[in-house]
């Protein structure tokens, strides 16, 4: 490409390419030109155009240089080559001596003997590759970022140019299999309990852009500004609607707020549309560069914002194309998506919504979140939901065995909504229940409190009535967020918590930050095993100032109230020490500026590493209360990473071992007259609920479905029986005693679901 090439010629070469593919003849001979027509305006001897097709192969479908011959019939696997490379990892190659690469492989057919050099960007569409675009020279020419970015551009404009002209027809991609008329179940992760019947709804985010190629590039920055105004607009009314029936995901909608007012996103925007795009195709362009580059970042939270990068995304180019959001449902649906954004949830009938299929998907992405709080059974990571689903089939989403049904018979139908109808009556019962205490038969209380992390999941304090909120995870409403907010913003937020608890005991966990947390990615770069690295307390004591921020905010929202704060990942006391020390100095700073001090303080520590547990007799002497944190105490124990699907059902909470490490904590914490409570998943199924009395524990946190079930099986149960029969199973060898434990409260009439 000539270094004289300015963004004037690429703004005329889009502007062509354009009139080629809008054109008339065979798709095939419009192909032939645009490669023609690209080579030729680069300077490049060979341009040519892989097309993604059945099985993940791409396929040469034009070339321009190239033999004409191996047109259709030269076929690479995506991995295979640097053509098969670029379409694996969605990444651009750029290479003088392309022939000197490991990855290169020589295709005899293709007469490519002459050409050295080779730039190759992928074709993007819909968040998908369809198809690589490649220039070779022959002589050995390095290619700056300029010209990757040309080139990049200019496949874009290809790539929608040919979804619009259906190049490779969607059927042709997804082989068939078996009869159609037998009902398929497809596995997925449930991220919400409950089960629906309805239709599918394809839920098609993905706005198709009429005009891709711009005359003026000053009409479309107006277009584009314009447009963001009207988006902001949109999510401020949004806010505004969760303040009523829907009230609970405010806060989520708010950091979704801040990334409307992004001014690195819309200055990339803005940049793209000098070169020649319109508004809309620049939002595409800027958005798949985005998602490509977040798509090769292994932290998982920092994955999970792209759902609200495509919502913000496909919301603004709706607004630039003159369109809506909003879809007309049917009184059954069930919505299926690769993924979806919080607001583009939010724009669909709740009322008709009977639950949420997607290909993708994360306990802790917005959507799901949003969905929880409208009670929808949410399924996620179901392979094959968008090939295999078509829109009004018949389905049954049961999240709670992690399936979908598709095409269910008469009688597979009326099971499941006789299931319907028994979880509806089984919530009324757990509503009957919720004002009496979790009392077992023979008078012994359990206190049951809820987790929380967002301002929605306040509202399971009374919907719930748990006694408090036992851990309140102060990181998750700003994981979307590159830093972490101000005092005055934490203040903010804190005091709404402690407010909306209404004089129950909140207990706020310091920030839990790092490992697979977003927030780290501002503090500390990547590491070789994340969850025993640099996070939690330990980045927080070297980085003081982040701790400090938090410590200031919880001080001055809780003035006058109870404040329990929690140090998280503590493996020595030292550590405990160190971050109490710095508590205190913010407690005597807040009174000494003249603020009124919490009425009674309590400062604990989160027991998850188990070297804590050769420091006890220590420990005791220091915390007003330690909380077992299971999920990571177990990780830890077993050394089982718990993200690990292969080792998900290795090791069971209700073993012997784990069970005789928590009764050995209680019994510490009893002698010294320090509270302990259990705030894992444990602490929320009713049979490992009832092994945790057993072993002595009275005080249990979890999330708020996990209260009316909880809550029930204890009421149900008499102490005297089932701590005599655990206690006698914890010298047992056994790796679990579940099935035991779940024989013996089936004989007794327990109500364990």
């Amino acid at each position: 490409m000539p270094t004289s090439f300015s963004a004037g010629d690429l703004r005329r070469m889009l502007s062509r390419l354009r009139d080629v593919m809008a054109g008339v003849g065979a798709v095939q001979g419009r192909l032939d030109k645009v490669v023609a027509l690209i080579a030729q305006d680069l300077r490049a001897d060979v341009c040519s155009c892989y097309v993604m097709r059945a099985g993940e192969v791409l396929e040469l479908f034009a070339t321009f240089g190239l033999s004409q011959k191996a047109v259709h019939l030269t076929r690479l696997r995506v991995g295979e080559g640097l053509v098969g490379e670029i379409a694996a990892h969605a990444r651009p190659v750029a290479l003088a001596d392309a022939w000197s690469h490991p990855q290169f492989v020589y295709r005899p057919e293709t007469g490519e003997d002459f050409f050295r050099s080779l730039m190759g960007v992928p074709m993007i569409q819909a968040g998908r590759v369809i198809g690589v675009l490649v220039v070779q020279t022959r002589e050995e020419r390095p290619f700056n970022e300029w010209e990757v970015e040309t080139l990049e551009t200019v496949a874009m404009v290809i790539a929608e140019l040919m979804a619009a002209t259906q190049v490779v027809k969607r059927e042709e991609l997804f082989q068939q299999e078996g009869n159609a008329t037998l009902h398929v179940r497809l596995a997925g992760a449930p991220l919400h309990p409950g089960v629906g019947v309805g239709v599918a709804v394809m839920h098609k985010p993905h706005v198709r852009i009429g005009r891709l190629v711009g005359d003026d590039p000053v009409t479309e920055q107006h277009r584009l500004h314009t447009a963001l105004n009207t988006l902001r607009q949109e999510v401020d009314a949004l806010i505004d609607g969760s303040r009523g029936d829907a009230e609970g995901y405010g806060d989520i909608l708010e950091v979704y707020r801040m990334f409307a007012d992004d001014r690195g996103w819309i200055s990339r925007i803005s940049d793209v549309i000098s070169t020649g795009l319109t508004a809309e195709a620049a939002v595409q362009k800027a958005h798949d560069d985005t998602r490509v580059r977040m798509m090769n970042i292994n932290d998982p939270i920092i994955r999970e914002r792209m759902q609200d990068l495509d919502d913000l995304a496909n919301r603004l180019m709706s607004i630039l194309a003159g369109g809506g959001m909003r879809a007309e449902l049917p009184d059954n649906a069930i919505l299926v998506c690769r993924s979806i954004g919080p607001t583009e949830l939010l724009d669909y009938d709740r009322k008709k919504l009977k639950g949420l299929v997607m290909e993708e998907g994360s306990p802790t992405m917005h959507a799901a979140v949003v969905a929880k709080a409208l009670d929808i059974p949410v399924l996620a990571q179901v392979q094959g939901a968008l090939t295999r689903i078509d829109s009004l089939d018949l389905l049954v989403l049961d999240a709670n065995a992690g399936q979908v049904i598709l095409r269910p018979s008469e009688e597979l139908i009326d099971l499941y909504m006789t299931a319907i109808e028994a979880r509806v009556k089984q919530k009324a019962a757990y509503a009957s229940l919720k004002n009496l205490p979790a009392t077992t038969k023979d008078g012994v209380t359990v206190s049951l409190n809820i987790n929380a992390g967002f301002l929605l999941d306040m509202h399971g304090l009374a919907e719930t009535n748990a006694d408090g909120i036992g851990l309140y995870r102060t990181e998750m409403p700003f994981l979307a967020m590159p830093t972490l907010p101000d005092v005055n913003a934490q203040y903010a937020l804190y005091k709404q918590v402690v407010d909306g608890a209404k004089g129950k005991p909140v207990t706020f966990r310091t920030l839990d930050v790092g490992g697979d947390k977003i927030a780290a990615s501002s503090v500390s770069g990547p590491e070789d095993n994340p969850a025993m690295g640099w996070r939690s307390i330990r980045l927080t004591l070297d980085r003081p100032a982040l701790l400090k921020q938090q410590l200031r905010a919880m001080i001055k929202a809780t003035e006058n109230e109870t404040l329990r704060v929690m140090f998280p990942m503590i493996a020595s006391v030292g550590e405990f020490d160190a971050a109490h020390r710095i508590f205190k100095l913010e407690l005597d700073r807040h009174a000494r500026d003249g603020g009124r001090v919490p009425k009674i303080v309590k400062v604990g520590t989160m027991l998850e590493v188990p070297s804590l547990m050769w420091q006890m007799q220590a420990l005791v002497t220091r915390v007003d209360f330690i909380s077992i944190g299971t999920n990571d105490l177990m990780q830890f124990m077993f050394a089982a990473d718990r993200g690990n699907t292969r080792l998900a059902n290795r090791y069971d909470a209700l073993s012997p071992a784990v069970l005789n490490m928590i009764r050995f904590v209680v019994l510490q914490c009893r002698d010294a007259g320090v509270e302990v409570s259990v705030c894992g998943e444990m602490a929320g199924k009713p049979l490992d609920a009832l092994a945790l009395m057993a072993v002595g524990c009275r005080n249990l946190s979890m999330s708020a479905s996990g209260i009316g079930p909880v809550r029930s099986t204890i009421r149900s149960a008499a102490l005297s029986e089932i701590e005599p029969f655990i206690l006698g199973l914890l010298s047992s060898d056994e790796s679990s005693i579940r099935e035991r434990l779940r024989a013996f409260a089936r004989d007794r009439g327990i109500a364990v679901p």
